[in-house]
């Protein structure tokens, strides 16, 4: 399939299922392609779309070019829900591979998605690289890459610019090699949340290596709820930058969105073998490291290794500041090595 230079191209929601006869299934976007602009123009076979396009149950599948997909989702940031309830169910992620193997996505842009820009679901050996995603910094659930079930993934020398998570990965997910991105403005790079109401959910074996976050929310966060089971586990991130973030480090395994939830229960996300190495850059609140672990399960074989994370007096979110940034810590075991700033308490020199 080929869309050519200087089109552009409405595109109602659309699946491509297969199994395929070809080995090998390439489509080229050069042009554009653009969802419809008005909630209510969208066309779905079922009553809620929740994806606009799908490749499903392929093997060998190559999506390249320069072009364009352009969700045009500002309407349906600006949705009332109250008033909209159908229409927000509606609400779409930008492109799924799902049941898919060898996949590769490579140099194109994507732009202003409903929801979600790309999902990985049930997928295993994709390859993602020099895209980039756009859309403003206070567009609601525009994640830029998610991951659920997805094994295998690598993702690679992209700029993600968003309202929510520039990566996620959630339940089902191992072996992710993420390394090369510029992130920001967005909420950072997310492992979870897992464990809501509490299901059983796990994520392994997860490498971020040379990643730059500017101005986000977050840097490198784990979020967990209270009351779940399973684990997150060997989990390295290193080689980070930080530019004005105003959580650098964080594992909060009291995540709770909506501040309605009991902060004690007597089960958890297992949270294990988590490495930090060489993170340097500056935070917009002093508190710059939180390790908020659960009492029921608590943090084991935290590692942290040359981190080096400074308040920006110019940047702070409560004016010029002189202070040292801080930690916070609880129920955590673990070590550290190498140039720690600032310290964390609860870690015992290596």
């Amino acid at each position: 399939m080929y869309i050519p230079n200087g089109r552009k191209y409405l595109l109602q929601p659309i699946t491509f299922s297969g199994a395929c006869r070809s080995k090998d299934i390439s489509v080229q976007i050069e042009g554009e392609l653009v969802a419809p602009a008005n909630p209510h123009e969208w066309i779905c076979k079922n009553k809620k779309c929740k994806q606009w396009i799908t490749f499903d149950k392929i093997n060998g599948l190559v999506i390249h070019g320069y072009g364009t997909l352009n969700g045009q989702g500002t309407n349906w940031w600006n949705l009332d829900c109250k008033h909209n309830k159908q229409q927000c169910g509606k609400k779409a992620t930008g492109l799924i591979i799902s049941h898919s193997e060898n996949v590769h996505i490579k140099n194109l842009n994507f732009k202003d998605s409903p929801q979600m820009h790309i999902a990985f679901e049930r997928s295993n050996w994709v390859y993602a690289s020099n895209i980039t995603i756009n859309a403003p910094w206070d567009s609601p659930n525009t994640d830029g890459i998610h991951l659920q079930h997805a094994t295998n993934i690598h993702i690679q020398d992209s700029i993600i610019k968003t309202g929510d998570d520039c990566i996620s990965i959630s339940d089902g997910s191992s072996h992710v090699d993420i390394s090369n991105i510029k992130c920001g403005p967005g909420h950072g790079i997310s492992i979870g949340s897992l464990g809501i109401r509490g299901k059983e959910e796990k994520v392994e074996y997860i490498h971020v290596n040379n990643v730059t976050f500017e101005g986000t929310q977050n840097g490198v966060r784990i979020k967990t709820w209270q009351g779940g089971r399973g684990y997150a586990r060997h989990i390295t991130f290193e080689h980070i930058t930080l530019k004005n973030s105003l959580n650098p480090i964080i594992i909060d395994q009291y995540y709770c969105p909506h501040k309605k939830c009991g902060d004690h229960k007597s089960s958890a996300v297992e949270v294990s073998d988590i490495k930090y190495k060489d993170i340097k850059g500056t935070s917009m609140e002093k508190e710059a490291v939180r390790l908020a672990c659960s009492e029921a399960v608590g943090c084991k074989d935290i590692l942290m290794e040359d981190i080096d994370i400074s308040v920006d007096s110019h940047e702070s979110r409560h004016g010029v500041s002189t202070e040292n940034a801080v930690s916070y810590c609880s129920n955590v075991h673990g070590r550290f090595s190498g140039n720690m700033f600032p310290s964390v308490s609860c870690l015992q020199k290596n």
